[in-house]
């Protein structure tokens, strides 16, 4: 089918005004003031969400985190997620106090591994952990905590070393388990 100038253009002017969203208006009959749209705020996030507070030289860095306890969980980690949304993370309640080992087996995204020690300062650092590897990370120092976020982020933030940490909505490790 062949159209000629005039119709196109005319095609084109319907199809636009089609598209146009009519202006609201205060609904008094014969009126056209148009009435502002009321402008919505995203609900707040809950104020129980778990968190980690971790100091810098620039003040406490928090981090939302998802909180993992049990063997299964601690052991799947952040297998194939994608992507980590900016400031979170995962917070490993491990069962004791030991210098725990981490590998990338499955994990698609780079990442930071913080270990905390039982007395609330960070133990160490593992920075920008490469994907989808099998080689061990560590601190070689004893830790009960660990915190994954993304790569890179410790550094952008100024978190070192033997830094303090505090935990807020952070449900309790259940026990280990009786042998």
């Amino acid at each position: 089918m062949r159209f000629s100038v005039g119709s196109s253009v005319f095609a084109a002017v319907l199809l636009v005004a089609s598209c146009e969203h009519p202006a609201k208006t205060d609904g008094k009959p014969g009126s056209d003031t148009p009435v502002a749209e009321p402008v919505v705020a995203p609900a707040p996030p809950p104020a129980n969400r778990p968190q980690v507070f971790l100091s810098t030289p620039s003040g406490e860095i928090p981090v939302e985190v998802e909180v993992v306890s049990t063997e299964a969980k601690i052991e799947r980690g952040l297998m194939y997620r994608q992507n980590l949304p900016l400031d979170a993370g995962m917070l490993f309640l491990l069962p004791v106090t030991k210098d725990w080992t981490f590998w990338m087996h499955n994990t698609l995204i780079p990442l930071d591994m913080i270990f905390i020690r039982p007395a609330m300062t960070i133990a160490g650092i593992v920075e920008n952990a490469e994907p989808k590897t099998e080689t061990i990370r560590t601190v070689g120092e004893p830790s009960r905590y660990v915190l994954e976020v993304n790569g890179g982020w410790t550094k952008a933030h100024g978190v070192v070393k033997d830094a303090k940490v505090r935990f807020a909505n952070v449900p309790d490790r259940p026990a280990p388990p009786a042998r």
